[in-house]
């Protein structure tokens, strides 16, 4: 599988099979949106910086809602979650997908706010890779994330949604989580990364900081 960071929670996943799925599509985040084409978009919620589906080339397919979708070579199934920490009272609701292909589960939590509930893990399941944002305000902060980190025990974490250059959104600096972990963990990646199931077979934690183009 290969991840391509396109910026804020976004990303372009592609499977060993051609299957091509963009995260969460924003725009009006003080950058543009980076032409891509795709077969599918998730979108965890309907806010501006999450929702921009007509940025995507390609006439994708979408999925935004709670259920179960086989595309392709990829099994999804979404879970209805909180955007605060209120029941969804300030902010809605958000989307966690979790997403199995090539032998690798893969976890984008959009913006959970929720605090980590136990409740979670038995849903989940096993996570390879996980995509969890970071920067506080709008989701849960380092702190809150790290719960979910060490609960969940994936074996690469690619934290998103917090301070980039020129992003106009009022969230926290990367080092606010990666300061909670231990230094020989956190990997500076480049703008892709990408995983086969071999890699993970006796893996330990790695946290890789990745670069929008």
């Amino acid at each position: 599988m290969k991840i391509r960071y396109l910026g804020h929670s976004s990303f372009l996943l592609t499977t060993d099979g051609g299957t091509r799925i963009v995260t969460d599509p924003y725009g009006g985040v003080g950058f543009p949106f980076p032409y891509v084409t795709a077969d599918l978009v998730t979108v965890s919620h309907g806010h501006f910086d999450h929702n921009r589906v007509a940025a995507v080339g390609g006439s994708p397919a979408v999925f935004d809602r709670a259920g179960k979708l086989e595309f392709g070579d990829v099994k999804l199934e979404s879970f209805r979650h909180f955007h605060d920490d209120v029941q969804g009272k300030k902010r809605g609701e958000d989307l966690v997908f979790r997403m199995e292909a090539d032998g690798l589960v893969l976890v984008h939590m959009g913006d959970i706010g929720e605090p980590f509930a136990p409740s979670i893990v038995e849903e989940l399941g096993h996570v390879d890779i996980l995509c969890i944002p970071v920067g506080g305000n709008y989701t849960v902060d380092a702190a809150g994330a790290k719960e979910y980190v060490d609960a969940l025990s994936p074996a690469a974490v690619i934290p998103m949604h917090y301070r980039t250059p020129g992003l106009t959104i009022d969230v926290g600096p990367i080092d606010d989580f990666t300061k909670l972990f231990p230094p020989h963990i956190i990997r500076r990646a480049g703008t892709s990364l990408e995983f086969h199931a071999s890699s993970f077979k006796q893996a330990f934690l790695q946290i890789y900081i990745m670069r929008k183009e």
